[in-house]
Order: structure tokens, then sequence, then C-alpha cells
């Protein structure tokens, strides 16, 4: 079982040779993803294919947990990406020194997060002086004498981290080809609809006439700030806070100081320097600043993607149900009401019991929308990816809206590190109406992404002003990073830093490139081990989205479940 000792460091219980099952918790969260834990064969080296982390079964605890600790510290750290196993690749010994270097820095790029008794494994002298995995493989490469990794270190299998590399991309290839199929037989269907009699069916049908008056209606209904009802509102009452009221959101007077001093003056925030593997403190300043409107927002309204069925079972909560015919608690009032009614002869109730049912929406998202001049060119269907991305953030916010969960979606882009401007085109607290389409539709692309300090600042206001205990933060970027001093790599090092963060703090994080030309290499550089897919065409979303939401979300579980039972 994981626990915070006395000190604050985070310890774990493996009694009786330690069970997989607890052992799974660590290497999620240290890993930063879902990563399982098997026992191999007594006394072969510890060891990982990037899905599952192999132990020595015979081993005592405190020996599997530095092997878990450096093998998920391996993977945090992008010691074990694709470039490099195939350079390990039928390269045993380089693979050997490779690791007795890099084994070391990783568990230093992850020392404030690791276990006390797994920071003695740590050689400074070599974890100070290796920037990146590259520089370790430069250095293995070389001739000079090192010592062998200690036993805990385990071993590198290259060929196995490739093939499970090479079934996870198949797999998302699988998934894309199978949705543009079902959309071109959708469309197809469409079309043959299109010879049929205009007045064939019932305007509360499926005929041509129900569908469209249908769509008439729901824009109009939208563009009106309609929805289902609660949706913009809290969704439940924090334990200790006063009826009325919520403790995570603050008054709407505070609310609006706060936003007036984030516009005035911005927020710092710090930036992962992957160069010298450390923090530049206060280094950013975000501000929101107003986005424009534009009066025409009837493009942003056509067209839905079917999202809602998609979206209907995520994010929904425990509600305490009353007077219940069974459940796993007693209602006192409804019991002591029962309990008279036979004092005086009546028949009692025999609803006395409150139980625990998941029909609560608890679930906050937020839009994070690039507007960076890259996002101008030109997608495969003549439109800009700007316009792709554009809809896909509208298509999402109307579904989750009428869904009844909290929803936002702000925009960003950057001028150097003073000037990383976020827009609010929708807050938590605001309807959907036509000035939020209007906002969106007035959204126009242009200077460059700091995407680092974007995911910070959403992540924040996310946190802050979610008001659930599920939150969910969406980026929906070509994955290009680059600003003033923030070049590709930088800006990727310190975009997949701002991700591990807000994940840590129990927020789920998915990264959508809708009609980008970015490859697959790319993106993997830039978010990391977030849940992230390039998705050809907005209306792929339907078919794509449940998975994605599923996998964002099960990512925060585990800081969520080791906060509740610290």
């Amino acid at each position: 079982m994981v626990r915070h000792g006395e000190d604050g460091d985070l310890q774990i219980d493996t009694d009786n040779g330690g069970s997989a099952a607890r052992l799974e918790l660590l290497a999620s969260a240290l890993s930063g993803r879902s990563v399982r834990v098997a026992f191999g064969e007594p006394g072969e080296p510890a060891w990982t294919d990037g899905q599952v982390v192999f132990i020595d079964a015979a081993a005592d605890a405190r020996e599997q947990v530095d092997s878990i600790a450096v093998q998920a510290s391996l993977l945090a750290a992008g010691s074990l990406d694709a470039d490099i196993a195939h350079r390990l690749k039928r390269r045993p010994v380089l693979a050997r020194r490779y690791l007795s270097i890099e084994g070391h820095r990783a568990l230093g790029a992850m020392a404030d997060v690791l276990p006390t008794s797994v920071r003695s494994l740590i050689d400074s002298r070599v974890a100070a002086g290796i920037q990146s995995p590259a520089e370790s493989l430069a250095m293995a490469s070389t001739r000079k004498a090192m010592a062998a990794p200690p036993c805990c270190f385990g071993t590198i299998r290259p060929r196995h981290l490739l093939a499970s590399i090479r079934r996870a991309r198949e797999s998302e290839a699988v998934r894309l080809q199978r949705s543009e199929t079902l959309v071109e037989l959708a469309e197809d269907d469409a079309a043959d609809d299109g010879n049929a009699d205009f007045f064939s069916s019932p305007v509360g049908g499926g005929g041509s006439l129900g569908r469209l008056l249908g769509q008439l209606l729901a824009a109009v209904r939208r563009l009106e700030g309609g929805g289902s009802p609660g949706a913009d509102v809290h969704t439940h009452w924090t334990r200790g806070a006063p009826r009325g009221r919520s403790t995570e959101l603050s008054s709407g007077m505070a609310g609006a100081l706060r936003e007036a001093g984030v516009e005035r003056h911005g927020v710092k925030y710090p930036e992962w320097d992957h160069h010298r593997r450390t923090y530049r403190r206060d280094w950013c300043t975000v501000r929101e600043v107003q986005p424009r409107s534009q009066d025409s927002a009837t493009l942003l309204v056509e067209k839905e993607y079917s999202l809602r069925r998609s979206l209907a079972r995520l994010g929904t909560g425990l509600d305490r149900c009353h007077r219940r015919a069974q459940g796993d608690e007693i209602d006192i009032d409804a019991a002591i009401e029962a309990r008279v009614d036979a004092m005086v002869g009546a028949a009692p109730n025999e609803t006395i019991y409150i139980d625990s049912l998941r029909r609560r929406r608890d679930l906050a998202v937020l839009l994070l929308l690039d507007t960076s001049g890259s996002v101008a060119e030109a997608a495969s269907d003549g439109t800009t990816v700007h316009e792709q991305q554009r809809a896909a953030a509208a298509a999402l916010l109307i579904a989750l809206h009428d869904l009844g969960d909290r929803a936002a979606l702000y925009a960003y882009s950057s001028q150097g590190r003073s000037n990383v401007h976020v827009m609010p085109v929708k807050r938590f607290d605001e309807g959907i109406d036509g000035r939020v389409m209007q906002r969106l539709q007035g959204l126009v692309p242009g200077a460059y992404s700091r995407l680092g300090a974007a995911i910070r600042h959403g992540a924040r206001v996310l946190e802050e002003r979610g008001g659930t205990s599920r939150r969910l933060l969406v980026v929906l970027s070509d994955g290009l990073a680059y600003d003033h001093g923030y070049e590709p790599a930088y800006g990727a090092a310190d975009a997949r830093r701002a991700l591990a963060e807000a994940r840590r703090r129990g927020t789920g994080c998915l990264c959508l490139s809708v009609g980008a030309s970015t490859d697959a290499d790319t993106l993997e550089r830039v978010f990391g081990s977030a849940a992230h897919a390039l998705i050809p065409r907005p209306e792929l979303l339907s078919r794509l989205i449940g998975p994605l939401f599923r996998a964002a979300l099960r990512s925060a579980e585990v800081p969520r479940q080791m906060e509740r039972r610290s």
C-alpha cells in the first residue's frame, strides 16, 4: 500500500514479498503513465517494455521497490525512447554501459518524488554531469572505463521496447483507419438520403425534414444559452462548505479582482531548462487578454460530430441518494419515521437506506486552443489547421455543455517569455451563447507558441475554478512549440514537464492535433507520455474521443488515490 511517511516521503508496504497490484501504483506514479508490474523468473534482472515492469520474484521488498523506481524513472526521463532503443539494439555491452550512466541521471531528474530509500542509489557526480539521454549514450560509446550498473538497475531490452512501441503505433493506425472507413460510410449514407422524398418521414423522426429542423432548433438553443440545467454552475458541494457556496470556487467579487490582476499584471510561471536540468523561477509572464469578436458565428455550430454519445458515460460521480430500498448506510431520518409509523399502527416505509449511485456529472474540462502562426497552414481539405481545430473545440465545448459538465475554452499565443497571451473565450461560469461563438470565430492565428506556460496557466485555472474532483485539460495544438529563446527541443522538454506537473496534481491531460501535418514522432517528443492523438479531420472525433478521454482521466487517478490514502 502506498502512503506518505512522517517526513512527507512516499513509502510503500510490500508485505508477503510485495504483490504486483500494490507495486503498480508506485510504478505508475513515478513514470507518469499507466504501468503494470509483473514478477519474472527468480534471479532475473528487472526490465521493462514500456507497458510492464518485470521484477525479480525472489528479491526482497527493498530490492523490488528500488528496481521499480529505476525502471519507472527511465520511462519518465525519456531514457527508453524509440530512437535510443534503436541505437542499443543488438549491442548489449553498449546498453549496459548506457544504463550505468543514464540510470543515475534519470533518478537524479526524479529525485524530488522518489522514496527516501531510493535516493541513496543516485551517484550525484554522474547525475550532475549528464543533461540528456543523448549525452549518456555518447559517453557510453567512448572507450572510457566505467563501473557496471548496480544490480537493482536491472537491464535494458531494446528489442522488447521497440516491439511494444510498434504494437502501440499499429493499434493507433488501425483505429484511425477504421474511424475513417466509418466516416466515409456515413457520408455515403447521407448522400443516399439526399435522393429520398424530402417529406417522407415525420417531423420528429429520422427523415430529412426531421434532421433539418433538429439542427436548426439545436443551433438556436445553443446561441441563446440553452443546454442542460446546471451545466455552468457548481456540480456539488464540497465537505465543510456552507450551502450555496463551494470551497473550491471563490466568490464572484474575489474572482473578478483576481482576473483583473491577471489581465493587468500577469501571472509568473517557472520554465523547465532541460539543458541545465533545473527550473527558471518566475521566468514567464502570462496575461489574460480579451479576444476579439466577429459578428457571424454560424459556421461554428453547424456540426456536432456526434460527440455527446461518446462522452455521456465519462465524468460521472457518485451521488448519495436517501430513502432507498437498499444501500450501504442507514438513513437515520427515514428509519425514525418508519419506527414511529410502526408504533402508531401505520404501515412503515421500508425505504430506509442511503445508496451511492453513479449518476451525477463530476467533470470539469478546460479546452486550450493553439492560435499561434503555425496553425495557419493549409489542411488536406482546403481549410486551415486553425479552422479545423477551432471547429473541433466548438464541437467539444457544446457537447460537454449539453451533458452538464463544467467546460471552459481558452486560446493562447506568445511573443517572448514576458508576453504569453491567454484569451478566455468561455470561462467556467459563463453560459454558451452567441457572444462565446463570436469570440471563437474572431480568433486569428499569429505570433508564437510558448506551450509550457500556456499549459501551466490552463492547469491552474482548471484547479482553482473547475469545482469538481475530476479535471481534464485538453490541448488542441499542432504540436509545434517555438518562441524567442524557446527552440523546438527546449520547448518540447518544457511542455512535457508542464503536462507531467498537471498530472501529478490530479489533472488529466489530453493533447489533440486536428488536421495538422505534424508527424507522430514530433507529437510524442512534445507531449511525452500524456494521452495524445493525431486526428486527420474533426469528423473522426466521435470515434476516438471516448477512449482518449478515458485514458487521460485514468492517468490522473493515481495521484488522486495517493492523496486520498495519505
